[in-house]
């Protein structure tokens, strides 16, 4: 695939950032896209390896190599084709997703692996350029009608390939806007907005119906669900973790998606009383996933005096950890482009406690150094180091600890049976819950998760809500590795 030689040609190249000091300024994306012909030469880097790994390693099966040769000819019109035959929306995985694509490269064992997020980016993007992106409305109309709740990127892909089945969908959103944590939970200068809103005008035009401001079992009774033929909840996993931990309920502790969200619906003119910003103030993040880089991210550019980010667990190697060997997705140290803006992390710390004032505002945490003790055959025990306590200055706490799952009282409502992990009860691969017309994809499923295995459960449950609605399906099915991707 590609260009023979090509991986023993070219290194990878990816893209550029603009400055910090310019970039911080706003909240507008800040890559600097490769050329053209860049492009093709990475695309010209994928091996002709026999057994293409990469497809193990993407929980949605994207023909990789295929894409990439296409790129590499320059026949961007199929690229994009091959592309969509499996991913309704590269242009999010293509900013979002961690690549664990790029994990199972088999160029990967010796060099850097080829660039297939940003080739996929460019792709699409060249698509939405020239046009090729256009609605598909079905030739034919089944007569089935399929309420899907949640318009994150499960929902869409569910709605996408059902309408595509013929079915008349509806999506019920509960915010203002589509997208679900899409729209209001990453940052603008991760994905600008309308990046959502060009996709969801092709959906509207093939003949999806979206409803917003509709909290399913709040302001819309789930007894009205009854005119559907079929239901797929796809509502993410909400409920957010926190710390019982003393001084939580001061004020300046925030969960860190109420911090992220506020900031996207101001710029965007929405109504926001109270906004809680980190301007001049002392900001300690707490956790070191994604989310709490994104809030580092927001912080530097509402100007904090300073941002400090806690982790629990020890810091990740630089290289790849023996114990996840290729192609395993890494444990391995990453650094995010928020990261780089300014931020001191910690790794291997707790927090005691949240002090605050006498009336009640968050002036500083208490934290201590911690250690993990493994002892096999049982779970590793955390143990506090002695003589390490430690007062820091903070104004703002953001938790950013993750979420246990999805909330429990529509469940209760509609008399779906949850799992022992408090997700929505429904075999994987089957996708349907104990009542039969009811089935479940994405977070709320599986519980959190990527991106791209969001738009995957989506697309897997779609064909079996297809199945069960018309006995059979030409929607197409993947068979999914997840073995080789342990998120």
């Amino acid at each position: 695939m590609g260009k023979t030689t090509g991986f023993k040609e070219f290194i990878r190249q990816d893209e550029t950032y603009t400055s910090v000091l310019d970039r911080v300024k706003n909240y507008k994306e800040f890559t600097i896209p490769l050329s053209e012909k860049e492009v093709k030469t990475q695309g010209s880097r994928c091996m002709d390896c026999g057994i293409p790994f990469c497809h193990s390693g993407c929980p949605l099966g994207n023909l990789i190599p295929d894409f990439n040769h296409m790129v590499h000819q320059g026949e961007w019109k199929k690229a994009s084709w091959i592309l969509h035959s499996t991913n309704n929306f590269p242009e999010f995985t293509g900013r979002l997703c961690p690549a664990p694509c790029e994990q199972a490269c088999v160029l990967g064992i010796i060099e850097d692996p080829v660039s297939i997020e940003n080739i996929e980016k460019n792709i699409v993007e060249r698509a939405f350029k020239e046009g090729w992106i256009k609605p598909q409305p079905p030739k034919s109309r089944t007569g089935k009608t399929i309420a899907v709740i949640g318009s994150g990127p499960a929902g869409l892909a569910a709605a996408q390939q059902l309408n595509r089945a013929g079915h008349a969908v509806t999506v019920f959103e509960r915010d203002d806007a589509v997208g679900g944590l899409l729209r209001y939970g990453i940052p603008n200068f991760k994905m600008e907005k309308g990046i959502i809103d060009r996709r969801i005008a092709i959906l509207e035009a093939e003949g999806i119906l979206f409803k917003t401001n509709v909290n399913i079992g709040v302001n819309y009774d789930v007894k009205d669900l009854k005119i559907f033929d079929s239901i797929v909840l796809c509502g993410g996993s909400t409920e957010r973790r926190s710390l019982p931990t003393p001084g939580i309920d001061a004020d300046g502790v925030v969960q860190a998606m109420d911090f992220l969200t506020q900031q996207t619906k101001v710029l965007y003119g929405k109504e926001v009383k109270d906004q809680i910003m980190a301007t001049d103030k002392d900001v300690i993040v707490i956790g070191g996933g994604d989310t709490g880089s994104d809030c580092i991210g927001t912080s530097n550019r509402h100007k904090a005096k300073s941002v400090v980010n806690f982790e629990i667990m020890p810091k990740p190697p630089g290289d790849r950890s023996p114990t996840t060997p290729w192609p395993f997705w890494p444990l391995q140290l990453k650094t995010s482009s928020s990261h780089q803006e300014g931020i001191e992390r910690n790794w291997l710390i707790n927090t005691k406690e949240f002090v605050k004032d006498a009336a009640g505002k968050l002036i500083a945490l208490k934290t201590v150094n911690v250690a993990w003790q493994t002892v096999p055959g049982q779970r590793p025990k955390l143990v506090e180091i002695e003589g390490t306590e430690k007062t820091w200055p903070c104004d703002l706490a953001l938790l950013a600890l993750g979420f246990t799952g999805p909330e429990k009282t529509l469940a209760d409502q509609l008399g779906i049976h949850m799992d022992a992990r408090s997700n929505y009860k429904a075999e994987y691969g089957k996708y349907q819950t104990n009542v039969p017309t009811i089935f479940t994809a994405g977070d709320m499923r599986r519980g959190q998760s990527l991106i791209v295995w969001a738009i995957s459960e989506g697309r897997e449950a779609a064909r079996q809500v297809d199945i069960f609605l018309m006995g059979k399906s030409s929607l197409p099915s993947k068979d999914i590795a997840g073995d080789l991707v342990p998120m």
